[in-house]
């Protein structure tokens, strides 16, 4: 019997050309999820209507559409338009815009993400976060109340801004960027941003006339304790009813999950409850504030706004590229999260180029920054909702409401509007799942707070740049220190596992069997060498003393994706290195890009093809024959 017996016939195949491997490599990053699997095999005109499709979903959906659908649709867009009418003016003022602004960016984004959007259940609106952070970024450079136009310029600029890099991204498929944007980091960053929002209201919850133009935790409490004097209690007392009420029709919602409506209608008769009293009762005769006036008409284009004066441009860079990325990571998490509870898949590009689309036409049309918010999508959700036509509906209630109903808005207290927005942003603080982390994964709890604690005390932009900072620093750590393992054979089974999971795994006389499990890379080929070196030295610490010696070491490389030149020159070195030991390297079950690798660069013929196995179980029998051997060749010489 020979060694070859034991040998099934590896794959030695010629290489891949260099094309076929970059086209292989772009499809795996661009197109994980082959987009276009269902154009095959088409003729040209239904594979020309399926492109069509693909790009402008709408197109796909519309003619299957039916009155059946449209009812669901109808109730769930007139449902989230009531929503939508308080949260656009409270997150207009929470950016320091005119509150119009906020109901002209529930209008006209909506009407371009039913076209683009690939969700079902996703609406459009503005959310708190980034327009809490457009205040910030565009604030530090131009005070909106010095000069509105300059800041509303700047605001359109951003707009824009995010949109271009939104639909970039899109195109050129580059989905992988948001996945830098862990769950912790957006954990933690909402809940930061959350935080600083509900410390922002108190001026309109205490009725202050004068605050800080700063966002952070302390700057806020001084400014709202250093003017104690303006405190009005009236406003405070106004406040604390209509928040207490907001929070029982949440808690009634979450009770009896059918009656999500109250919660949804709630802001809206908040809303109405003020103005009722602002009007008849005269608010500002116990100081209490109102939105202003309100203009009929819909969105004026803002396209000759648009600001690239390079005395300007950073500030609308920054906070363009900055909110793009939050609410891309916002909207197609929570897309996604909706379109798995009834079954459905979303195309992260296409709501990257749909979000794109909206925000571009929406800087047009003197629209801010908008996106996917939870609320309104969890509302649009459970009002039954079946197509993205519920956003057309709702785009065409705001428009009834801009033409003809706006001016009676006008009398909305901002002590109302400021207990909408806490209400809201408390649902967002979400320590259960912080707590969660702490007991599940201390370094994930550590990117957490670190966004947290940044964004309430630093700064927003600080404290997202900690929180990815230290997810990238546990990705590269994760990249330079790779697991690796020894494995043993599971008794009465052909199985290998890792001998510290099952400890009863028993190991092979004369041989270590190492697992790798990672790409082979100029960051970890070194750590690789040395941690193999130590297996060998701590086996050869154990087996010696019963008189065994390594004669094999056998590397399963199953996990090993890739490995570059220094990788392979590593393997050169460690063969050598072993040698020196007397023991011989054999490689088992490499991948296709790393045989072609080690071919190419010659080790296969260093090492032998002999020494190449597919299986562990065809290694370690001839292994076992070539030590059999080598005791019998002992045995004559004796």
């Amino acid at each position: 019997m020979t060694a070859s017996e034991f040998h099934n016939k590896v794959n030695y195949g010629n290489c891949r050309s260099f094309g076929t491997v970059f086209k292989s490599k772009c499809k795996e990053t661009f197109f994980p999820d082959d987009p276009f699997r269902e154009f095959k095999n088409e003729p040209c005109g239904r594979r020309t209507i399926k492109t069509i499709q693909y790009f402008i979903p709408i197109f796909e959906w519309l003619p299957k559409y039916n009155f059946g659908l449209f009812k669901y649709d109808l109730l769930a867009g007139i449902t989230i338009a009531t929503l939508a009418i308080p949260q656009g003016i409270s997150y207009a003022n929470l950016a320091k815009l005119p509150p119009i602004i906020g109901l002209y960016s529930s209008f006209v984004p909506p009407l371009i993400y039913a076209v683009f959007g690939s969700s079902k259940n996703l609406a459009v609106g503005t959310v708190a976060a980034c327009s809490l952070l457009i205040a910030q970024s565009i604030g530090d450079r131009v005070s909106p109340t010095q000069d509105l136009k300059l800041y509303l310029s700047l605001v359109y600029t951003a707009t824009l801004f995010s949109g271009l890099l939104q639909t970039a991204m899109g195109l050129l498929r580059l989905g992988i960027l948001i996945d830098f944007l862990s769950h912790s980091t957006i954990l933690g960053f909402m809940g930061g941003t959350a935080l600083l929002i509900c410390l922002q209201q108190l001026k309109g919850m205490l009725g202050l006339k004068h605050f800080t133009t700063k966002t952070g935790v302390y700057p806020v409490l001084h400014a709202v304790f250093a003017r104690r004097d303006e405190w009005k209690w009236e406003c405070f007392v106004m406040g604390v009813i209509f928040l207490v009420f907001l929070q029982i029709t949440r808690y009634v919602k979450n009770k009896k999950p059918k009656l999500f409506w109250v919660s949804a209608i709630a802001p809206m008769v908040v809303v109405i409850a003020g103005c009722l009293f602002s009007y008849f009762d005269h608010a500002d005769k116990f100081g209490i504030a109102i939105v202003g006036d309100l203009k009929k008409g819909i969105n004026k284009p803002s396209i000759q706004l648009l600001n690239f004066d390079p005395k300007y441009i950073y500030a609308p860079l920054k906070a363009g590229f900055i909110t793009a990325l939050i609410a891309l990571a916002e909207g197609i998490a929570i897309g996604r999260s909706f379109a798995i509870a009834k079954n459905q898949q979303i195309d992260g590009n296409k709501e990257m180029i749909a979000f794109g689309l909206m925000n571009i036409v929406g800087s047009f049309t003197s629209c801010y920054l908008t996106t996917g918010p939870f609320s309104k999508t969890a509302v649009n959700f459970n009002a039954g909702c079946k197509t993205a036509m519920s956003n057309v509906v709702m785009s065409l209630c705001m428009l009834l409401v801009l033409l003809f109903f706006a001016p009676l808005f006008s009398y909305t207290p901002l002590v109302a509007l400021s207990a909408i927005i806490i209400s809201a942003m408390l649902g967002l603080i979400e320590y259960e799942k912080a707590y969660h982390l702490f007991k599940t994964d201390k370094f994930d709890f550590l990117i957490c707070i670190s966004a947290f604690l940044g964004v309430s005390f630093i700064s927003m932009e600080m404290g997202l740049m900690i929180s990815v900072g230290l997810a990238l620093i546990r990705a590269l750590l994760y990249i330079a220190r790779p697991a690796s393992c020894k494995l043993g054979n599971i008794p009465d089974t052909k199985l290998y596992r890792d001998i510290e999971q099952y400890p009863g795994a028993t190991g092979i006389p004369g041989t270590l069997i190492l697992k790798l499990g990672s790409p082979i890379y100029f960051a970890n080929c070194s750590y690789i060498s040395e941690r193999i070196v130590r297996w060998v030295r701590d086996e050869q610490a154990v087996t010696e003393s019963s008189g065994n010696v390594i004669e094999h070491i056998l590397l399963e490389l199953g996990g090993v994706t890739a490995i570059d030149i220094t990788g392979v020159e590593t393997f050169f070195e460690l063969r050598k290195k072993l040698e020196t030991k007397g023991i011989k390297m054999i490689l088992i079950n490499p991948r296709q890009s790393v045989m072609e690798k080690l071919i190419v660069t010659k080790f296969i013929d260093k090492i032998g093809k002999e020494n190449v196995f597919l299986s562990i179980e065809d290694a370690i029998d001839a292994s076992r024959f070539s030590l059999n051997s080598s005791k019998e060749v002992k045995t004559e010489d004796f």
